[in-house]
């Protein structure tokens, strides 16, 4: 029970952090004034792709080793990293431009993600244990929903930025119900597993969609932090679906 309650806690308080980060920056497509052109000499689609992506991939390494050595910490610790983790993105969401752009902002990213790592690892531990093929699923699946919904979002003519704002406030006021759920009645249910599951996809289309169309180099670090909780959050929800607990 303890497992799943904490599984459930890390998704819905990650996920509040990741709609913090869009509801911070995302204010270029709302401008009137804003105009892609105008940047032109700052992004190119590849460049800029390439950048956020392998961003996005080193955050999960850093979340992958910081698993491995959080594997046998006992629940208080890991409880304490993970408390560690969220602050650090509420940080990066209020911090100002320090936290968004240039090697700071990147260090605390790989950084924030290392302290998500720490306190998931005995939760992975645990699947990987007991439940390994539940583990191997939400993995595939996660690999498999990332890979779809960047490709729509890329592939999508219609224009989703506007999208951006509206769908974040819906999914931070979805996850404090999830929260207030995981604190009185323990394990998320299913169905709030699966909105936030749904609702995470979604953005996913609508950052990859951003990242086609408007991006420069300076957004790519808060566009990967986006990304990488989202991927986070999709495949701890898969755990929670996919679990026989």
């Amino acid at each position: 029970m303890a497992i799943r309650v904490a599984t459930s806690g890390a998704v819905a308080d990650s996920a509040i952090l990741a709609r913090m980060n869009r509801l911070q920056y995302d204010t270029s497509a709302d401008d009137p004034a804003y105009d892609g052109t105008a940047q032109l000499a700052t992004r190119s689609y590849a460049g800029v792709f390439g950048w956020t992506m392998g961003l996005v991939g080193i955050a999960l390494a850093f979340l992958a080793i910081g698993a491995y050595l959080g594997r046998d910490l006992a629940h208080g610790p890991a409880m304490a990293c993970s408390l560690a983790g969220i602050g650090m993105l509420l940080v990066s969401s209020f911090g100002g431009r320090r936290f968004r752009v240039g090697r700071f902002a990147m260090g605390w990213l790989f950084a924030t993600a290392a302290a998500m790592g720490l306190g998931l690892g005995p939760i992975l531990q645990y699947y990987a244990s007991v439940e390994p093929g539940v583990l191997a699923e939400a993995l595939v699946g996660t690999v498999a929903t990332v890979i779809g919904m960047g490709a729509l979002g890329t592939l999508l003519g219609k224009d989703l930025a506007p999208w951006m704002r509206p769908v974040s406030l819906i999914v931070f006021l979805l996850c404090g119900v999830a929260i207030v759920w995981s604190l009185i009645a323990g394990p998320l249910n299913p169905f709030m597993s699966l909105l936030i599951f749904g609702m995470s996809a979604l953005l996913l289309v609508i950052d990859f969609n951003y990242l086609r169309k408007h991006a420069t180099e300076g957004d790519a670090i808060w566009l990967a932090t986006g990304i990488f909780v989202s991927i986070v959050n999709i495949f701890l929800s898969l755990l929670n679906l996919l679990s026989g607990d």
